[in-house]
């Protein structure tokens, strides 16, 4: 993995949280991820919400899977703890290792809807409608992670936008201090492959256009897309390539505790090309995996044979007197 070390050097009046510790404390390397991608918004945010609430930096645990957003852990939290699964298999180990460790808190990184790392295909979560940068139109419908996040259980979901920091901070800390499954689905703009036909940056129009010795793809470095704007109210976003997301803020009465309404209000949105985003839902008392599942308090490097399987000697007699 590419990666740039920053300098360790810190000002001495930089501000403080409780430990002691300094943002710059929870950074990681340099980004190598294209100028204004989405997803160095989203580290930044997650940089931010931990030195808020003070977590000690190795007490996290950055789960990933393949791509650009796999990249970004190596780029906050640098004395955290991370691992690098496959594709579509990151929230599976992140369980496995919380089963094996309740003491860490677990986060799993970003998606934007594109394979960026491998030229650009569609992702599960791509709209139904979008252009691919070789011109192919995505004809099926996208996965919304929001909705299954609901149906699946988790008791905290929530949705944001790389560019809303005022709103993503705050999403972020309060999933970070829940004590169930909590999930975000954060909107993140590509760069790169939010190109389309007729534009003099796109990459076709570039090779029809130059005297090439070879055939290189070319990445536009773009500015961050950033908003702002009230609870309640709708904003049009304009994307790198031109299109709009429409993005509706929850209104401050909502009630975030009706999983079947969230689901609803949600649906209905979308149906007239709104995007909701804020706390969604919210349980007040969370279900608890570990007491679900009756799982021991201690990591499982630290338990003996015993205590890993506490069957095995009854199960030994048995065996025992079938011989």
């Amino acid at each position: 993995m590419t990666y740039l070390a920053k300098p360790k050097l810190h000002h001495p009046d930089l501000p403080k949280n409780e430990l002691g510790l300094t943002r710059r404390d929870y950074e990681g390397a340099i980004s190598t991820l294209c100028a204004g991608c989405g997803h160095d918004s989203i580290s930044a945010a997650i940089i931010q919400a931990c030195w808020e609430l003070a977590i000690q930096p190795h007490r996290v645990a950055k789960l990933s899977g393949i791509g650009c957003s796999s990249k970004t852990p190596t780029y906050f939290l640098d004395k955290s703890h991370g691992f690098n699964s496959v594709h579509g298999r990151m929230p599976s180990v992140m369980t496995g290792a919380n089963l094996a460790n309740r003491d860490l808190i677990y986060l799993g990184v970003e998606n934007n809807g594109v394979y960026g790392l491998t030229k650009g295909q569609f992702s599960a979560t791509a709209d139904r409608g979008s252009k691919a940068k070789r011109g192919a139109v995505n004809t099926d419908e996208g996965i919304d992670l929001v909705l299954m996040a609901l149906q699946l259980g988790a008791t905290y979901v929530a949705r944001g936008f790389s560019g809303d920091k005022g709103q993503l901070v705050p999403l972020i800390k309060g999933a970070l201090t829940h004590e169930g499954a909590a999930f975000i689905d954060v909107l993140s703009p590509c760069v790169a492959f939010n190109n389309h036909e007729g534009s003099t940056k796109s990459y076709d129009y570039v090779r029809e256009h130059n005297e090439a010795v070879n055939q290189l793809d070319i990445i536009t470095m773009h500015r961050e897309i950033t908003t702002e704007y009230e609870p309640g109210t709708v904003r049009d976003v304009r994307q790198h390539d031109g299109s709009v997301l429409r993005l509706r803020k929850l209104e401050e009465n909502y009630d975030a505790s009706d999983r079947i309404a969230a689901m609803t209000y949600v649906q209905s949105r979308y149906a007239i090309g709104e995007i909701v985003t804020g706390l969604l839902y919210f349980a007040a008392t969370p279900r608890d995996l570990h007491g679900s599942l009756n799982t021991v308090a201690l990591p499982l490097n630290q338990l003996n044979e015993r205590e890993l399987c506490p069957g095995s000697a009854a199960l030994e007699k048995v065996n025992e007197s079938l011989r």
